[in-house]
């Protein structure tokens, strides 16, 4: 279905907590990769379903090892893992020197998750810069959505980004909720002009995001990082919207179902 890349510039927050957010209350089956190619965190922040923890072993580098000989859309739920609450996840690279030997993976690793069947993909990458390599992965993309604060150095960075990237991209302000709508809007002035294709908001919410490290459902809920992630979830899902069903003798082809999102 579609492949939404997650990004941030020099000193942008939060975007592996921003990708689960959304993962976690995506409208559509959804698969949170972790394409950061300075090393991931997830293994260490979250918890498995089973209330374990992650094979840091199982994920990018697992699938990178198999991928040199052909890599397909397939493959990719091969090397997949669940967090608590069902969400699926591709563990990222556990440090920087790993993504020196696989600099060649991100276009074909960019296909096979655009081409996955029947499921979204938030790609989180991290911060852009440092390995141009991933652009490869970029330009698969259906959306590519950058991550900033509402604060001058930060806008200064995303400004800078945005004259280096070829296609449109979205803005996220990662909002003071005592100030959200005041910083959207002088987000969205200073972008003004730009090739940019909406500006929208999640909370600023520490509390939340400690929440979901593990405990899903309640308070978790209530909180304004996910209130703040539906919102942007579901707008993000309209922008991309769904393909049309296949069909066999003029009638569609349903997929079966699947376990909720929490």
């Amino acid at each position: 279905m579609a492949l939404i890349v997650l990004a941030a510039d020099k000193g942008a927050p939060g975007v592996t907590t921003a990708a689960t957010a959304l993962g976690a209350v995506w409208p559509r089956p959804v698969l949170l990769a972790e394409c950061d190619p300075s090393g991931g965190d997830l293994a260490y922040r979250l918890p498995a379903a089973d209330g374990g923890v992650l094979n840091p072993g199982r994920g990018l580098l697992s699938l990178g090892a198999v991928a040199r000989r052909g890599l397909h859309a397939e493959q990719v739920y091969e090397h997949t893992q669940k967090l608590v609450g069902g969400l699926d996840v591709l563990a990222g690279l556990t440090n920087a020197e790993q993504a020196a030997g696989l600099t060649w993976l991100w276009s074909p690793l960019g296909r096979s998750l655009a081409a996955l069947p029947h499921t979204d993909v938030l790609a989180d990458c991290g911060r852009l810069g440092a390995h141009p390599a991933v652009n490869d992965l970029l330009a698969e993309a259906d959306q590519v959505v950058l991550f900033t604060r509402a604060s001058l150095d930060h806008v200064a960075h995303l400004r800078e980004r945005l004259t280096l990237l070829k296609q449109q991209v979205g803005v996220v302000v990662i909002a003071d909720p005592r100030a959200y709508r005041s910083e959207l809007d002088e987000v969205r002035r200073i972008v003004s002009g730009w090739d940019v294709a909406f500006v929208g908001g999640l909370a600023y919410d520490p509390k939340g995001a400690e929440l979901l490290r593990g405990q899903w459902g309640g308070r978790l809920d209530r909180s304004m990082l996910i209130r703040t992630a539906r919102e942007l979830a579901g707008r993000l899902a309209g922008r991309v919207g769904a393909p049309e069903p296949r069909q066999v003798n003029g009638r569609p082809i349903v997929p079966g179902p699947r376990e909720e999102s929490p």
